[in-house]
């Protein structure tokens, strides 16, 4: 009964509408560099940038957050992230969009994620308390709202590259911004997290947390892998459709939505398993979700694709809520928001020399290499975290999950 409030509906209905704009951003920007330069390695420096926003202002973001609650957070990150994404099509349409400038305008867009992706994890503990499974109940119907957005944004741009252009829709999701900077303002309600915080240990505190923690040490470096390659995986999808499937931006919005509408599916099953051990689930799911990825090195038609991220992402759905339920609930209330912060940085430090990487590697060799670089990496993580996860399971059930 706790979930059915209207603030969550409104957090979510914020995250459809903003992620939705996010994820068509996050094929109409490539896409736009790839028709405008006509190389990969071009579209994965932009790319790198915005990664490397949020590696580095990870942990000043968390002091942000600390500093101003939830829901000031969001709002602030709203409000700063639809201006920037403006400017991009504005300054092109006005011939002034240098490419140095389209990098310092991604890479300051970048330095907002990972206050506004912590301020999404500690708001629900903030107003639903610290029940395991109400929170990753939460956080199934937060992720599966985020599943939507992956579902029907790259579809959307995909059909409206061949009309409108690209640049036209990075408007639309500067316009997403303010929807949802609104509907946070008007229906979350404020609570005492939105008064200044204790300090919490300075700037590192989260980080610190991360390091001391047998469990999420280990699967802290795990995510530096996973998150890494799933960003060069995801370069990949354009310059896929691109260059084999006669530039359609249609087939790379198939693509994403497929992971997207599979992850989707993940999240209802996550829901309907949100009581049972958080640690088996993500644990057991970690360690078989790489295992279609290997079937991307293949030769095959679009729907050969679809069909194997369709798989993946019904196993990400099903394993990420308990996997984010766990790392907040396991962290102190006192470093929690710089710890949600802290987990974001880590595992964005590798995403900026991944895509640098695998965008000369698309120009030189096509898809096929860097789709079974991906599922090697990914199944050598999976399976250290899955692992650990294992062995820790006995121990974290014997003791309390919060400090």
């Amino acid at each position: 009964m706790r979930l059915r409030s209207r603030w969550l509906a409104a957090l979510l209905a914020a995250e459809v509408v903003s992620t939705t704009g996010s994820a068509m951003t996050a094929l109409a920007l490539p896409w736009f560099v790839l028709v405008t330069t006509g190389s990969a390695a071009r579209t994965g420096v932009v790319v790198a940038a915005e990664l490397a926003g949020v590696a580095l202002f990870g942990l000043p973001g968390g002091t942000l957050l600390q500093r101003l609650g939830a829901r000031r957070t969001m709002m602030l990150c709203d409000a700063a992230r639809g201006p920037l994404l403006a400017l991009v099509p504005a300054l092109h349409w006005a011939g002034l969009l240098h490419f140095w400038l389209l990098l310092a305008i991604v890479f300051v867009a970048g330095a907002f994620f990972p206050p506004y992706f912590g301020a999404q994890r500690v708001v629900l503990p903030e107003l639903l308390g610290e029940d395991q499974a109400l929170v990753t109940r939460a956080n199934a119907f937060l992720q599966g709202a985020t599943r939507v957005t992956m579902l029907l944004g790259p579809a959307i741009a995909g059909l409206l590259i061949g009309v409108v252009g690209a640049p036209a829709l990075l408007v639309v999701d500067a316009a997403t911004f303010f929807t949802s900077l609104a509907l946070v303002g008007l229906f979350v309600p404020r609570r005492g997290a939105d008064a200044p915080a204790e300090d919490g240990g300075g700037l590192l505190a989260g980080l610190r947390f991360l390091l001391r923690d047998p469990l999420l040490r280990v699967w802290s470096a795990g995510m530096v892998v996973i998150d890494s390659s799933w960003q060069a995986l995801f370069l990949a999808f354009p310059v896929l459709a691109y260059s084999h499937f006669g530039r359609d931006a249609k087939v790379a919005g198939w693509l994403f939505a497929a992971f997207g509408l599979g992850a989707l599916v993940g999240n209802g099953l996550a829901y309907r398993l949100s009581s049972r051990d958080p640690l088996l689930v993500t644990s057991a799911g970690m360690m078989v979700e790489s295992l279609p990825l290997w079937l991307l090195a293949l030769s095959l038609p679009v729907a050969g694709y679809a069909s194997v991220l369709l798989a993946a992402g019904v196993v990400n759905g099903l394993v990420n809520p308990a996997l984010h339920a766990t790392y907040t609930l396991r962290t102190p209330v006192s470093v929690r928001a710089k710890a949600s912060t802290a987990v974001l940085t880590v595992s964005s430090i590798g995403g900026p020399l991944a895509v640098l990487g695998a965008g000369p590697a698309l120009d030189a060799w096509g898809s096929a290499p860097v789709f079974l670089a991906v599922a090697a990496v990914q199944t050598i993580a999976r399976l250290g975290i899955g692992l650990v996860g294992l062995r820790q399971r006995g121990a974290a059930r014997a003791r309390p999950l919060t400090a």
